[in-house]
């Protein structure tokens, strides 16, 4: 199962503006914002993440409720979690 998982992005990568460092539950990964080029992705911004790319804007309210679900769910939220671990993306 894939799930689509919040993080807060936390730097936009100088050489390729096309991929943003977010925080997934402290987890800090490279993720695709290419998607979003229309909406204009800043550090603080939520985004939904799903297999290495935002698919939307969220607000930190939609981020924490999505949060508190996931990890309430269980196995199907950890197993995302330590794929994003493993992932390189860059």
């Amino acid at each position: 199962m894939c799930l689509g998982i919040p993080g807060e992005v936390i730097e936009i990568l100088a050489d390729r503006p096309d991929l943003a460092r977010v925080d997934v539950s402290g987890v800090k990964r490279a993720i695709n914002i290419g998607l979003l080029a229309e909406e204009g992705v800043e550090p603080g911004d939520w985004v939904l993440i799903h297999v290495g790319f935002a698919l939307s804007k969220i607000d930190e309210a939609e981020a924490k409720a999505a949060m508190e679900f996931l990890e309430g769910i269980g196995k199907a939220y950890e197993d995302e979690i330590a794929a994003l671990r493993e992932s390189r993306i860059i």
